[in-house]
């Protein structure tokens, strides 16, 4: 058996990575507003982001994974919102300790030669 999300979100504010399945659902309802249980992978981080938990619900039961880096941090978002989408390709270069926000970046606006 293996965890097929067809969404990854990651809840941007950091998490007691100790919390649980109950706790974390919980989390996802409540600040996340999003219902727990609809196949999406929610993926929380402690505050250093150098331990990530994920949870998803697959209509059998629920999955939860964790993830720790021994150096460096994961690249966590800095906006505003509760919540960030990421792309599958985006989800393979978090977990991979890499700054996955870079490789789709806009150029600059202002930038000249």
């Amino acid at each position: 058996m293996q965890l097929q999300a067809t969404t990854v979100w990651l809840a941007t504010q950091p998490v007691d990575i100790r919390a649980g399945v109950d706790r974390l659902s919980l989390h996802v309802q409540q600040a996340l507003g999003r219902p727990p249980c609809d196949g999406t992978a929610y993926v929380f981080s402690n505050r250093r982001h150098t331990r990530l938990k994920v949870v998803c619900w697959d209509g059998n039961g629920v999955w939860m994974c964790v993830r720790r880096l021994h150096r460096g941090q994961f690249v966590w978002p800095q906006a505003g919102d509760s919540t960030w989408e990421l792309s599958g390709e985006q989800w393979q270069w978090l977990v991979a300790g890499v700054d996955w926000q870079r490789l789709s970046a806009p150029p600059p606006a202002a930038w000249k030669l």
